[in-house]
């Protein structure tokens, strides 16, 4: 049977949720947005738990292979301690709450202190539950193992009569490929670029440099196609990850032809200065986009982002300007289109946006908005 992969983004406003679909059937989900407002059928975004359910229902599932925050801000968590069965206390199992076989997380998450005004509940418990897995050795990877997270961990373990060294097996390091999955056996392999451990060793953690920043290779029917899912980092998160990765020579990890692009289309990934009209990209992030291949997608997942005289005011993202430059190089790479979670079909009533990845390349399953979907095929099978 051909190999076919989805990855699917959802319209929860300027929140990211996004799912990866395999061939054989393994689900990663990207982060958690649901807004009690969206369980309003008048409401444009969509109404997360209920679809997700509804799709896991179909697939005759209960759980998620893995769940990964990428950070801990709240419109990446929302709602998630609701939807999700946390094993380290029995009043947040059953009731239909839906289980996490693996919880992929950064340092930051278990590290990270805040007062109470920056510091929300959700995130208390899911701090909770990633201490919980990473102390019983089970059900759990985190990202980067700076010297302050091995200063928590190492004198619980010697209370547990273990060894100081006895989770090392559940931390991945940035510029490693994470265990688990394999491109021969699952079809996709999910190379870590980011979180580095100066993230959290530097003082203060700034949770969207220390987020999830990931290249996912999925194989389909022997031919390779990229896919960069990146947290909110900034402009110079994104400088780091392409001069290390160079030096590396891991120079095709920073190749995509899909790009869920940071922060809800902020400048900041670009560049600190926002442009009056259109940002420029600082020369490594430019570097970065260019290296988009022919028939690239680019997705924003943000409120619209329409090019009107307000936007270029607008404080908070997205930017129009951003938009501008991203839609500029997506051109000068020869790629297809650059998307908008909140746009599509229109946004009155988006809908998520899927893409297949297969024989035919990364497909995206264009949605109507009246009748059964399109399809926009992309490019023919390639080798390598």
């Amino acid at each position: 049977m051909a190999d076919v992969h989805q990855v699917i983004f959802y319209p929860v406003g300027n929140g990211d949720t996004t799912q990866i679909v395999l061939s054989k059937g393994r689900r990663v989900l990207f982060d958690f947005c649901h807004r009690d407002k969206a369980e309003d059928a008048d409401t444009p975004e969509i109404d997360l738990k209920a679809r997700l359910k509804e799709d896991l229902k179909a697939a005759n599932r209960d759980y998620f292979d893995v769940v990964a925050f990428t950070h801990a801000d709240l419109d990446h968590i929302q709602g998630s301690t609701e939807f999700f069965e946390l094993q380290h206390a029995k009043k947040y199992h059953g009731d239909g709450r839906i289980k996490i076989r693996e919880l992929w997380v950064p340092a930051a998450m278990l590290l990270e202190e805040a007062d109470n005004d920056h510091q929300t509940e959700e995130y208390v418990l899911l701090r909770q539950e990633a201490r919980h897995r990473l102390l019983e050795g089970k059900d759990i990877l985190v990202f980067s193992k700076p010297q302050a997270l091995a200063d928590w961990l190492e004198p619980l373990l010697k209370a547990r009569g273990e060894s100081a060294s006895a989770r090392d097996h559940l931390f991945i390091d940035a510029g490693t490929i994470v265990p688990g999955f394999t491109l021969t056996k699952d079809g996709v392999e999910f190379f870590c670029h980011s979180p580095f451990i100066k993230h959290c060793d530097d003082g203060d953690i700034i949770r969207n440099s220390a987020a999830l920043v990931f290249n996912v290779r999925f194989n389909a029917d022997g031919s390779t196609y990229d896919y960069l899912e990146v947290g909110d980092a900034e402009y110079g998160d994104l400088e780091d990850i392409v001069s290390t990765t160079r030096y590396h020579k891991n120079d095709d990890r920073l190749a995509w032809d899909l790009f869920n692009i940071p922060h809800h289309c902020s400048y900041r990934a670009l560049n600190e200065d926002k442009g009056k009209d259109e940002t420029v990209p600082t020369p490594l992030v430019k570097d970065l986009l260019l290296m988009g291949k022919s028939d690239a997608y680019i997705v924003s997942c943000s409120k619209p982002i329409p090019d009107v005289k307000d936007s270029y005011e607008q404080v908070q993202p997205p930017h129009i300007q951003a938009r501008k430059a991203y839609e500029r190089y997506l051109k000068e790479v020869g790629g297809r289109k650059f998307l908008v979670t909140m746009e599509e079909p229109n946004a009155n009533k988006p809908e998520p946006i899927i893409f297949e990845i297969g024989s035919a390349g990364v497909t995206w399953k264009r949605s109507a908005t009246i009748g059964a979907p399109a399809i926009l095929a992309s490019r023919p099978p390639r080798a390598g």
